[in-house]
């Protein structure tokens, strides 16, 4: 199998409250087939990842399935218990990952993309041909994040810590995707990055 037959693959990504799903809405809207990380590790906490986590954390698991907001409370501002939780669940998700992009070559796709919210900050690499990152203004980011159930401004900023300023990820991506415009623009802005991917799977 040659470069050809393999779609170009694009990374999505931004920081919390960007945008990242609604743009991936419009990607989808375009029938361009996506990855979503933080779906395949919902399935994983309520599936394969199960038993091996009830070894690290027995005090996350909750009916059987891993409970998000119990498994937060003893990660969050824990460098050493997220880093067990990371080697544990990394790994699951990356073959999920491949499984995905094989998929996407089995099906002759051009584009695939996937959406990693933590692109950057894992210090992982990641078959992207491009990164495309969605921001706004840090006072639309607030206020978006903080318009979520169970967060709060301790939760949020304990959040940001966590990842790379927006400013650095901008320099670092091959796109920018300004969410803080109206929906058409963003709309607009996705169908353009869809161009000149599709372009460079032409040269």
């Amino acid at each position: 199998m040659t470069n050809a037959d393999k779609p170009v693959v694009l990374g999505l990504t931004g920081s919390i409250a960007t945008g990242k799903s609604t743009v991936a809405g419009m990607f989808a809207k375009r029938n361009i087939p996506i990855y979503d990380a933080d779906k395949a590790v919902h399935e994983l906490y309520a599936g394969e990842a199960v038993a091996a986590m009830g070894n690290l954390f027995p005090d996350a698991i909750v009916d059987g399935k891993i409970d998000r907001a119990a498994l937060s409370k003893k990660v969050l501002g824990q460098p050493e218990s997220f880093a067990k939780l990371e080697a544990l669940i990394h790994p699951m998700v990356q073959q999920k990952m491949h499984n995905f992009l094989d998929q996407a070559t089995e099906n002759k796709e051009k584009l695939a993309i996937l959406e990693i919210p933590l692109l950057f900050e894992t210090g992982k690499s990641y078959p992207t041909d491009f990164v495309a990152v969605t921001f706004c203004a840090p006072d639309i980011q607030k206020q978006r994040a903080l318009a979520r159930e169970g967060m709060n401004e301790q939760k949020f900023e304990a959040i940001l810590a966590r990842q790379m300023p927006q400013s650095e990820k901008r320099k670092r991506a091959d796109f920018e995707i300004d969410t803080g415009t109206s929906l058409e623009q963003t709309q607009s802005a996705v169908d353009e990055i869809i161009k000149a991917c599709l372009a460079a799977k032409a040269d």
